[in-house]
Parts: structure tokens; sequence; C-alpha cells
């Protein structure tokens, strides 16, 4: 009571002056459109600073409320254009991040198709000479068996001679076609013992490779 008394003339006038003083204070030091959101921290900052003061003049502040905050037209008109424009910003940055995600995605997913692609060519590669090689060793395998028959059947009894017989009849059977075709000039030869010579030295080779089978 003393201090309200004797510390200020009218401590009602000195609070009310200090918290309008105190308001623009903290209010100054805000964003324009913070001013609405952030009203429990200004409420706040109002008290303490005129908590501090008033202790001289014997009052103690419990609580500062903004009950409603009107602003001149003008900041009224700025704070419009400031959202305005925040908003625009916002979504030229949105669609901004949405176009280069885009464009990851599309970059992305060529790059794991063109793997895709060049995996399958690889593997198609890889396919068709394991094929390949397994076609040419099909064939060595069933051109070796077939050497060998005919080798073993050369050394059986009387297989020597099969076996001349056989490429007798396939040289005579050569010469017959020739001479059969009437495109074909045939010139016969002056000693027809050179025919049969002929057969005789395949027969002869016969020999040899069932010698060397043997």
């Amino acid at each position: 009571p003393m201090r309200a008394s004797y510390g200020s003339s009218n401590y009602i006038v000195a609070v009310t002056q200090l918290a309008q003083t105190s308001l623009r204070s903290v209010i100054g030091k805000l964003e324009l459109d913070k001013t609405f959101e952030e009203r429990d921290i200004i409420n706040a900052q109002v008290v303490q600073a005129i908590d501090e003061a008033a202790l001289n003049w014997g009052v103690k502040v419990l609580r500062y409320e903004i009950k409603d905050l009107t602003p001149p037209k003008e900041i009224l008109h700025a704070m419009q254009a400031q959202i305005t424009a925040e908003r625009e910003k916002r979504a030229l940055i949105a669609a901004s991040e949405g176009r280069r995600q885009e464009q990851i995605n599309i970059a992305t997913g060529e790059r794991e198709a063109f793997i895709a692609r060049s995996e399958g060519e690889k593997q198609a590669v890889i396919n068709n000479a394991q094929g390949e090689a397994a076609s040419i060793l099909a064939v060595a395998d069933a051109t070796a068996q077939a050497i060998e028959r005919v080798a073993n059947a050369i050394r059986q009894p009387g297989g020597e001679q099969a076996v001349q017989l056989k490429v007798a009849e396939k040289a005579v059977e050569a010469y017959s076609k020739v001479a059969a075709d009437a495109t074909t000039t045939l010139i016969v030869p002056s000693n027809m013992t050179e025919v049969g010579a002929l057969i005789a030295s395949a027969m002869k080779m016969v020999q040899t490779t069932g010698q060397r089978a043997a």
C-alpha cells in the first residue's frame, strides 16, 4: 500500500502506459504475420516487463491478455500482400520440387530399364554361346563315335574287304553320275586302267587307315 501510494501518483495509469510501451516493444521485434500467431508469447513477455517495473509501485501483475489486434488498413494490406507472396513462393517451390523429382524418377526408370536390357542381352549371348558350344561338342562326339565304329568294323574279319568294296561302289557311282549329266563334258581316259588304278588307290588308303586303327 505504501509503494502504491507514494511510488506513483497513479499506479493504474502508470501500469497501463507501461503495458502499452512494452506491447509496442515486443510486437516490434516480431514479424508482422507472427503477431497473430504468438499471442501467448506476447502476453508472457509483457507480463514480465510490467511485473519487474511495477514492484516499485507495490503492484504485482499476474496476467496480461491481448483481446484483439486491429492494425491500420495499410498494414493489413501489407500483411495480405506478404501472405500472398509467401503462398506463391511456396507454390513455386513445391512445383519446382515436383518437376525435379519427376525428372529424377524418369532418369532412374530409364537407367534401370537400360540395365535390365543389357543384362538380358548379355544373358542371351551367353545362352547362344553355350548352345553353340554344346552343339559343337555333340557333333564332335557323334563324329568320333562314327569313326570309332568304322575303325572297329574294319578290324573285324572281312571288314577291310567290305570297306574296299564300298569305296569301289562309290567311285563307280560317282563316275556314272558324271557320265549321265548331259551338261557335263566327260573326258574318258585313253587308258581305262587309270579308272581301276584310281579305285585301287582309294582302297589302298582304306587299308592304310585300317592298319593305323589296328
